[in-house]
Parts: C-alpha cells; sequence; structure tokens
C-alpha cells in the first residue's frame, strides 16, 4: 500500500507541472494581456506599461515562468484586487464551507444512490427501477439554479422549514475553531450553533447533491446488472452461500469499481462547481467568491483558484486510487 501512494504521488508531479505550463500560457495569451485583465478595456499604454512592470512581465518568457511556479509553490497566490487580502488567506477563510457543502452533498448522493442503484437492479423492470431510472434523468435535467430556487421558494419562504440563506443566523454568537461551522460548534459544546449550521446546510447541500445522486444511481445499476450475470457469481450461487454473502461481497463489491471513480469525479466537480447553488443560497464558499471574481475580473483570485481546484482533482484521483486497491487487491501490483 505504502509503495502505491508513493507512487502516485510521484505521479502527480508532472500532472501539476504539465498544468502549470497550460495556464502560464494561457494567461499570457489573454487578450490585451494580464494587465488588460486587470486594469479593464479602457487602462492607457502607461497604465499597461506599469503593471506589467510590477508584475514582471516585461522579462522573458522563461524567466516569467520561473517566478510563477516558484510563486504557486509557495502558496503566494498574490494579493485580490477586489478585497486587498492576499488570495490564499481568502481561500482559507471561504474553503471550509464549500467543503461543508460539498462534503454533505456527495454523502446524501451516495447514501441515497447507492442503495437506490442497487434495488433497482435487483428488481429490473419493477416499479422501483422504472421509478429510479425516471427520477434519475429528471435529476440530470434539471438545472441546479432552477431547483435550488424551487426548494428556496418551498422549503424556507413558503413554509419555512429551513433558512432561506447564509450558514447560520446572525444572532448567533459561534466560536471560529477550525473555520467548519458544524465542527466548531461540536468542538466548542455549542450544539445548538451545530445544529443552526445543519439546517443552513440541508437545503444547499440537497440542491448539489441532484446531479451526483442521478449519476450515482445510473451507475451502481449499471455495473450491479453487469457483475451479477457474471461466472464467478453464479459459481458463488451453485457452492450455497448465503445470499447476503453472494449480494455483498461478489456482487456489491465488485459492482463498486466503477461508482468509485464517478464519485472521485463528482466530488471535485462540486467542490469546484458549487458557483450556482452557493450564489443562489448566499452561502460565502469558495463558488461565489469565485463568481464575484469572474465578475470582477480578478486575475489573481482565477489563477489561484485554477491551481488549487487541480490540486484538489489530484488528491481526490489518490484517494480513488487508494479505494480501489482496498476493493480490489489486485490493484496493487500495477
Amino acid at each position: 500500500m505504502l509503495r502505491l501512494v508513493v507512487r502516485r504521488l510521484l505521479q502527480l508531479i508532472p500532472t501539476l507541472l504539465g498544468l502549470s505550463v497550460l495556464l502560464f500560457l494561457w494567461l499570457d495569451r489573454l487578450p490585451g494581456g494580464p494587465a488588460s485583465a486587470i486594469l479593464g478595456e479602457k487602462a492607457t499604454e502607461a497604465e499597461v506599461a506599469r503593471i506589467n512592470r510590477a508584475l514582471g512581465l516585461d522579462q522573458p518568457v522563461y524567466v516569467q515562468y520561473w517566478r510563477f511556479l516558484k510563486r504557486i509553490v509557495e502558496l503566494d497566490l498574490g494579493t485580490s484586487t477586489q478585497t486587498g487580502q492576499p488570495v490564499w488567506d481568502e481561500f482559507v477563510l471561504r474553503f471550509p464551507a464549500t467543503v461543508e457543502l460539498s462534503l454533505l452533498a456527495i454523502l446524501i448522493a451516495v447514501a441515497v444512490g447507492v442503495p437506490l442503484g442497487y434495488f433497482a437492479a435487483r428488481n429490473r423492470g419493477g416499479w422501483l427501477d422504472v421509478t429510479a431510472v425516471s427520477g434519475s434523468l429528471v435529476g440530470i435535467c434539471i438545472p441546479v439554479f432552477f431547483l435550488a430556487l424551487i426548494l428556496k421558494g418551498i422549503f424556507a419562504v413558503k413554509l419555512g422549514i429551513f433558512p432561506s440563506y447564509g450558514r447560520q443566523e446572525t444572532g448567533i454568537d459561534a466560536t471560529s475553531v477550525t473555520g467548519f461551522a458544524v465542527l466548531d460548534g461540536v468542538l466548542t459544546g455549542e450544539l445548538d450553533a451545530a445544529w443552526d449550521a445543519i439546517m443552513h446546510l440541508i437545503l444547499p447541500a440537497v440542491t448539489l447533491a441532484s446531479i451526483p445522486l442521478a449519476v450515482i444511481v445510473r451507475m451502481t445499476r449499471a455495473s450491479v446488472l453487469e457483475v451479477q450475470d457474471e461466472d464467478y457469481v453464479r459459481t458463488a450461487e451453485s457452492k450455497g452461500l448465503k445470499r447476503s454473502v453472494v449480494r455483498g461481497r461478489h456482487v456489491l463489491r465488485n459492482a463498486m469499481l466503477p461508482v468509485v471513480t464517478a464519485v472521485g469525479l463528482l466530488t471535485g466537480s462540486l467542490l469546484s462547481g458549487a458557483v450556482l447553488t452557493e450564489s443562489v443560497f448566499s452561502f460565502g464558499g469558495i463558488g461565489s467568491f469565485i463568481r464575484t471574481a469572474i465578475d470582477g475580473r480578478d486575475y489573481p483570485v482565477l489563477v489561484g483558484f485554477i491551481m488549487f481546484i487541480a490540486m484538489v482533482y489530484v488528491l481526490i484521483n489518490l484517494l480513488v486510487d487508494l479505494a480501489y486497491s482496498l476493493i480490489d487487491p489486485r490493484v496493487r501490483v500495477h
């Protein structure tokens, strides 16, 4: 297992280097250059020249790339042109909110999607199968922002069951330790604050979980249908093994390999794609911050966001590989 982890970590290095080259070349080819992206289209030549000197863009390309790579390694992503704060500090401040939201969303998707897909496959052609397939198709087709507005209008505005915006009520004086509102409430013993944070999470998390849930249901169903007809499953049944053992050890475990891949990719996409959900619910995570950065053409924030999400993706891929090796030990030898 240790050799697998080390090998995968070493493989991540050229991946991140290649991405840094592509990102640098893309930024270098922006219309008007990065200076125009920062100053706007009406910037004068003198202002553009001043920004180019300040950013070192008047140096040779290889010197610019080396400085760019060095800053990324040192986690020096520059200063936000909107807030005037270091980009890394802004991410550290807002990332816990997005992590809480994304983890709850993927937890909902897995906890509901895997059993639903499994039982739909076991009852192929039945009412549960038809309902699961139809529901997953609807879940994929409904835009996230539209579902967010529907849920917010029904459960927050009309019924008043859940809060309609933010991470916590303004009147709650919660102690911040880690930045994760639910965890901080538990660690400090402020259970009311933790419960309030959970209530604020439910509607955004259900909204964000809609597409991953639909994908996981369909993936699990298709994988179980394929595995349950394999020879080793029929052999296990012919040996007289208990049905629960056959379904758990031989069917579900082998069917989880493609599902684990899907869950890994979906988790990465949730962390990077919560822009619309966070905007509708004013959640205050990275997603809403990035939307503001795009509107304001905040160049340093966009650069930091791309590299940050790239690192998240490669780390999630590492976790997927480790999960593969636990489910199927044969993977460890490759």
